[in-house]
């Protein structure tokens, strides 16, 4: 009798030590991340506490990863017992689809081109010396002011990818030092950039820039400085963490009116997203316009 008693405490003992797997217990969670995303054993994962959530009634749960100087984010949410988990985003279904975005996203004292209020935006996050950029870089260049003269603008934004590309970093410094200097001078640099950029190295990159400098009529002296110095370098960390804040991962990454395009993408496919966006924002601008009236139909009513 004693014996079966001792044996009962020990199995509630144990059982009570066992407790069930929840997205709040941390080791579980990464776990369970690691799995379903085959994230490759190196990385380092870290999961946050948990907090409320955008929707009533779950958790939200912050995961974030790092390998090699390089980061992601992503976002669980979970349910009030931490059984069950939700992996995607959260819209709001009174704003814009891509508000989260567009709320980190400051075109201010960037680079662009096109009618300051032109109803589409292109905003580009690249790198100099990333070859699909060197692509979309021609594709926008030769097609969107010839097509869209008046409805698009394009502003550019650094994103150097400073782990895989050496000079991407030191080039975004001086085309910022460029634009500095002759605002309109950049998209030359821009183009000149992307076309040499297999000639360009760590090594000849302040070379290089002020021999195109000196087809440009700039000052030599001034533009060698702020590279020396790094005077623009701030501008371009501001930049690279605002790309961060984006959660982008790749060059070059688009956002069209918001929507987030990663990658290089060919001009007719990219001509098919302006279109619609436009279409989209010219539908927006009529009911807008039409919000208050209460006409009945007639030839008489306009």
């Amino acid at each position: 009798m004693r014996f079966s008693v001792v044996a009962a405490l020990c199995l509630l003992s144990l059982s009570a030590q066992v407790k069930p797997k929840t997205a709040f217990d941390k080791p579980t969670l990464e776990t369970y991340v690691r799995r379903l995303l085959l994230v490759d054993p190196r990385v380092q994962i870290t999961v946050d506490d948990p907090k409320p959530a955008s929707i009533t009634g779950l958790k939200e749960v912050d995961v974030h990863m790092s390998f090699q100087g390089r980061s992601q984010d992503e976002v669980f949410y979970a349910s009030p017992d931490g059984k069950q988990v939700l992996y995607g985003k959260v819209f709001d279904i009174a704003a814009s689809p891509f508000k989260a975005d567009l709320d980190k996203i400051h075109t201010d004292l960037s680079p662009s081109l096109g009618a300051p209020g032109a109803p589409l935006t292109i905003v580009l996050y690249s790198d100099f010396q990333c070859p699909a950029c060197k692509e979309e870089a021609k594709t926008i260049r030769e097609n969107v002011a010839k097509d869209y003269p008046t409805q698009v603008r394009v502003c550019f934004k650094d994103f150097p990818l400073e782990q895989i590309h050496p000079w991407a970093k030191p080039g975004a410094i001086a085309g910022r030092c460029v634009y500095r200097q002759t605002p309109a001078a950049f998209w030359d640099y821009y183009d000149w950039a992307y076309e040499h950029q297999t000639d360009i190295t760590p090594e000849n990159l302040k070379d290089k820039v002020l021999e195109f400098a000196k087809t440009k009529n700039l000052d030599t002296l001034q533009l060698g400085r702020c590279m020396d110095t790094k005077a623009t370098e701030a501008e371009v960390a501001k930049s690279q963490a605002e790309g961060a804040a984006l959660k982008i991962d790749q060059t070059p990454t688009l956002f069209i009116n918001g929507r987030r395009i990663p990658g290089s993408i060919p001009w007719q496919n990219l001509k098919q997203l302006i279109d619609a966006e436009l279409e989209f924002a010219k539908t927006a601008n009529a009911a807008d316009e039409k919000c208050c009236e209460v006409k009945i139909p007639s030839a008489l009513n306009k």
